[in-house]
């Protein structure tokens, strides 16, 4: 019998070396690091995974990696998204024979297609993947995957789930309440942060949360507070994450401000491929303080030397906060102040 896919999958970034190739031993230790702290599954190639910024070759790689350190101890939703749908159809036998429990395939980006030609995409796909198929809805990079195509391509045998990166918790319920009638074994994912109680709460069987691989121990302890009725601890913790997401996806070019955050747990991330500027070099090292303090507040790390100013709910005041204080720290050293 196929392992349901649910819980907390974690869409995770991919650590490099100096010259910009892969981290395999990082990869590995982060890989293993978020398994002991209990999350439910891994997503390789996603969004937060830079996976258009690496090759074919090493996103399958990638995939390798990240299946066989897994070693079966969680499942792998291994994203498989190539340009066309011969490619992806390729690697859609690829990962199966890896090992991946099924793939996630976003819908088709750059043009702006229709939705017959969403379902034509998706359709050619699942009827010669050897392996199940993860609808990716992120309508902010791609073709929008709407109701009446989920619900057409969800009465395929190999569409077996849909991970929603919209946000729209609306839209997300018209989905659970179209599909779930004729296929209740239908697995909806969250991608969206934020949404992880609401919907959960209205039957969605788990996320695929980039602070999952910050503080997968939070996200853990959301998803068991909503199965187990406790619905108060859930919205209490749901609440404690928000300035935490805020700054790690909207502070900075993403995944800047992720990779800076996980950096904090321990991790030797290396520099993104995307170029960043000197500016951008500061304004990092100014987040990396306030992130600090946010993951101190779960007791997940030390709280910066300079200590932790009161924050404003601003990031970017909570960011001056942190230059200032830190400032004052040098120039109290020095012996100027």
């Amino acid at each position: 019998m196929k392992q349901k896919i649910e819980g907390i999958y974690v869409p995770h970034i991919v650590p490099l070396l100096p010259n910009g190739d892969i981290n395999e031993p990082e990869l590995r230790r982060y890989i293993s690091w978020m398994i002991d702290r209990g999350v439910h599954g891994l997503y390789p190639n996603g969004s937060t995974g830079e996976f258009l910024r690496f090759t074919p070759d090493e996103r399958a790689r990638i995939n390798q990696i990240v299946i066989d350190e897994a070693r079966g101890r969680v499942p792998v939703l291994a994203g498989a998204a190539e340009s066309n749908t011969r490619e992806t159809i390729k690697a859609c036998e690829l990962y199966h024979s890896y090992g991946a429990r099924a793939v996630a395939i976003v819908s088709p980006f750059y043009y702006n297609l229709s939705s017959e030609s969403v379902y034509a995409y998706f359709h050619e796909i699942a009827t010669n993947s050897p392996i199940d198929v993860t609808l990716y809805n992120i309508p902010m990079f791609a073709s929008p995957i709407d109701v009446p195509t989920i619900k057409r391509l969800s009465q395929l045998e190999r569409v077996a789930a849909i991970k929603d990166s919209s946000g729209d918790i609306g839209f997300a319920s018209r989905v659970i309440n179209a599909v779930r009638p004729d296929r209740p074994d239908f697995v909806f994912l969250t991608g969206w942060d934020l949404a992880l109680v609401p919907m959960l709460l209205m039957g969605a069987d788990g996320g695929t949360n980039a602070l999952a691989g910050v503080v997968p121990e939070v996200t853990r302890q959301i998803f068991d507070a909503v199965r187990a009725g406790q619905i108060e601890q859930a919205k209490a913790l749901q609440f404690r994450i928000l300035d935490l997401f805020e700054a790690a996806v909207y502070s900075e070019d993403f995944p800047e401000g992720v990779r800076a955050a996980v950096e904090l747990r321990g991790f030797d991330l290396g520099a993104g491929r995307q170029p960043i500027s000197d500016k951008q070099r500061v304004d990092i090292a100014a987040l990396r303080r306030v992130l600090q303090c946010m993951i101190a507040d779960f007791g997940l790390t030390d709280p910066p030397s300079e200590g932790c100013p009161p924050r404003t709910g601003g990031i970017d005041q909570d960011r001056i906060a942190q230059i200032t204080q830190g400032v004052i720290d040098q120039l109290r050293q020095r012996g100027v102040m």
